[in-house]
């Protein structure tokens, strides 16, 4: 079932690549939604191409969308996709390269399929629940640094901020990329050695890029260390660590929490 759903996924994602660069670099209707976060005509078209073409395929699954009104149903299911239909929308309004597709099916609370496409890029990562984690059909590895070998961590300048540390927060070089499943995926390639976030993390953000990264080797929790579950009632995580797996051993003790 994950590769048929993988496939699926693909075939979605690329679909959706042709639809949001129709309105790339093409001064997008854009507004704020209540919690200040932006969205485009963009992102909506993408959601709607989605929704049409996933629900018809997989009528049983679920569905949670950062641009579709919840809908609690999702939680008797026993599949569901989890989608942002553009992610780093910021950067895309911007006209900028690093915005991103996230597709994922879950099932039981854990990923089992996961797509995340760069249509700008035409850069496209995958992974199954069994299978490698892949970059255009490339089989890819993340670091194996730890915090003593200088390392780069894809993060904001807010994760830095002392009250989320024990002490003072540890050397790193830090870098930042706008789509926050994007950041996943160079972890997973060993791009980047981790990335960091400590706010509460929407599942359509992490979802995809989550298996991604584990699937090349990544440890990936949140800022607790726990496991990522999804298809929670409220659709969020207590933040997201993805790392080498000898920087996440360093880091965890590091962090307030």
């Amino acid at each position: 079932m994950p590769a048929h759903d993988l496939a699926l996924l693909t075939d979605a994602a690329r679909a959706a690549g042709e639809v949001a660069l129709q309105f790339w670099q093409k001064a997008p209707k854009a507004w704020d939604k209540p919690d200040a976060s932006p969205v485009t005509e963009a992102d909506l078209a993408v959601n709607d191409l989605l929704h049409g073409m996933l629900s018809r395929a997989r009528p049983g699954y679920g569905w949670l969308s950062e641009e579709t009104p919840d809908d609690t149903a999702r939680l008797d299911t026993e599949y569901q996709f989890i989608i942002d239909p553009i992610d780093g929308t910021r950067a895309f309004i911007a006209g900028e390269q690093h915005f991103s597709h996230s597709l994922a099916v879950a099932r039981n609370g854990r990923i089992t399929a996961a797509v995340v496409y760069l249509p700008a890029l035409d850069r496209l990562y995958t992974a199954t629940e069994t299978g490698p984690a892949l970059c255009d059909g490339v089989a890819m590895q993340c670091s194996q640094k730890s915090l003593a070998d200088g390392v780069n961590v894809l993060t904001s300048k807010h994760s830095l901020d002392p009250q989320h540390w024990r002490s003072t927060p540890p050397a790193f070089k830090r870098s930042f990329r706008a789509s926050l499943a994007y950041r996943l995926c160079l972890v997973a390639e060993g791009a980047f050695d981790g990335m960091i976030t400590f706010q509460d993390a929407w599942e359509w953000d992490i979802a995809a890029g989550s298996l991604i990264a584990e699937r090349a080797g990544a440890r990936v929790t949140d800022k607790r260390g726990a496991a990522l579950q999804f298809n929670a009632p409220g659709a969020q995580s207590a933040g997201t660590l993805a790392c080498a797996p000898a920087l996440h051993k360093d880091l965890m003790p590091l962090i307030t929490q």
